[in-house]
């Protein structure tokens, strides 16, 4: 090799040495400056930081940003009847063919375009089960530990894929021993109708200590 083209690559080795550290560089300053923005934002408007709500619900660490949820108290020592929790997400057609594959359940109204267009729905609907697991997302955003202890349910509608549905538990009844019965209801929020109806019985431990 000339001393001229080992001159030419080790330019070359430098400059894409720059260059990269150049970009990380300027990708760690904006992350840094989105993140102060949002902590500003957040001190201005009283919102809870994601560090905070974790705190409170070990199970955020888990969610995705694309979920939403809201809950009307903090404390298991505060729960009454009218507490409740509700859940939004997206079912999407990823949701659809993971839950497919997890659970076996691989119905051609699923999953099959065709297949479905031939039946009454007309299309491909969510299965039922995934609609209804929503609930438990509900739970999980309970304060304190949720164990589940029975659920009835009763379907009224389907569910499409892409479709925006909520789940929304309330507390009835508390049933002593740190039990509650609740009103567990899923609505499909883009076609505006309760799809899923039903109660279930679940045990509120406290959160183990870390």
């Amino acid at each position: 090799m000339s001393h001229q083209n080992a001159g030419e690559n080790g330019f070359a080795t430098l400059a894409n040495v720059w260059s990269a550290t150049t970009r990380a560089l300027l990708e760690n300053a904006t992350a840094a400056n989105r993140a102060a923005v949002s902590a500003m934002n957040s001190a201005e408007t009283g919102e809870r930081s994601d560090a905070e709500t974790d705190a409170s619900i070990p199970s955020l660490e888990y969610a995705d940003p694309d979920w939403e949820f809201d809950r009307s108290v903090d404390d298991p020592a505060d729960l009454h009847p009218g507490d409740a929790v509700t859940f939004e997400k997206v079912i999407s057609e990823d949701d659809v063919r993971a839950f497919a594959e997890i659970s076996g359940d691989t119905n051609r109204l699923h999953l099959d375009e065709g297949f479905a267009a031939d039946t009454r729905f007309g299309e491909r609907i969510v299965h039922g089960t995934l609609v209804s697991g929503l609930i438990s997302a509900a739970l999980a955003r309970l304060p304190g530990l949720t164990i589940y202890l029975s659920q009835d349910l009763e379907f009224a509608g389907p569910v499409g894929i892409g479709d925006r549905v909520s789940a929304r538990v309330e507390i009835v009844e508390d049933l002593g021993n740190e039990q509650y019965r609740l009103e567990t209801i899923i609505r499909d929020e883009d076609a505006d109708a309760t799809v899923v109806d039903g109660e279930a019985v679940v045990l509120i431990d406290d959160l183990p200590e870390s």
